[in-house]
């Protein structure tokens, strides 16, 4: 990717992408979960 850099993040910077992964992490599955039950309705399963 064009304009990319490399540089050392702080630790405060660390923590919060790490939070920020997390959050991400759970949304992504809820959204699954979500889909996987609107699929299953779809179908008469649930």
């Amino acid at each position: 990717m064009s304009g990319d850099t490399e540089r050392n993040a702080n630790a405060s910077e660390v923590q919060e992408l790490k939070k920020e992964n997390d959050n991400l992490k759970k949304a992504l599955a809820d959204l699954y979960l979500h889909n996987d039950l609107l699929k299953k309705s779809l179908i008469g399963l649930e």
